[in-house]
């Protein structure tokens, strides 16, 4: 995981329990944005992410272009049912960047984002309240720059079978719309499919309930 000299606040992990099925996320980064206030400028961003390893070479990236810059401050959320999140405010006072950040990402309702904001000091001090409303701001001006869509959580699972079955494996397929991701055709046959969470058990027990057809959970 990507950390520098400053601590984050808080990193936590929440399970979510229910049935809900779709989320929303940006469909590709925002166009970069600017708020000025006394002199202080925040350059604002925000990027679709699913991984820490993306997030990582997001604010690498970032750290490169804005090099002389006082401040790189940001806050993520990824995963749909297992939340993980984070907020660092890279030497601003305790909670007056991070956090205010990661208060419009829920806003939004965004999962799988990660927003930037970049500050680049003009001379004048802020203080608390005017740190926290510049960051939030920003932050706000550049998911409103963001085109935000909303995607299904999908379950994936292997079928295997005997080429003879081909043909009863495939209607169940069209007949349920199941997104085929990965197929294998052979004398011995494998598909990975994709269905969305709402239909997953329903899928599963139709394929477990067939001769000679074995399926299973991909995680």
């Amino acid at each position: 995981m990507y950390l520098n000299k400053n601590t984050f606040h808080f990193s936590i992990i929440i399970i979510f329990q229910s049935l809900q099925d779709t989320y929303k996320t940006i469909a590709f980064a925002s166009e970069e944005i600017l708020f000025k206030e006394k002199n202080s400028k925040f350059f604002g961003y925000a990027f679709p992410v699913t991984n820490e390893e993306e997030i990582k070479n997001h604010l690498e990236q970032l750290k490169k272009q804005h090099y002389s810059a006082v401040h790189n401050c940001y806050a993520f959320q990824i995963g749909t049912e297992t939340i993980q999140y984070r907020a660092n405010d890279d030497g601003e006072p305790n909670n007056t960047a991070g956090t205010p950040i990661y208060g419009q990402i829920q806003s939004f309702g965004l999962t799988n984002i990660l927003v930037v904001v970049v500050r680049y000091f003009g001379g004048v001090k802020l203080g608390v309240g005017g740190l926290i409303t510049a960051y939030r701001t920003a932050a706000q001006m550049a998911l409103e720059a963001s085109e935000i869509i909303e995607k299904t959580i999908n379950v994936t699972y292997s079928i295997t079978f005997d080429y003879k079955n081909m043909n009863k494996v495939m209607r169940v397929i069209k007949e349920k719309n199941i997104e085929i991701e990965t197929q294998k055709m052979d004398l011995g046959c494998e598909i990975i499919i994709s269905t969305r969470k709402k239909n997953a058990e329903n899928v599963f027990e139709i394929f477990n309930s067939m001769f000679e057809i074995n399926i299973k959970k991909v995680e």
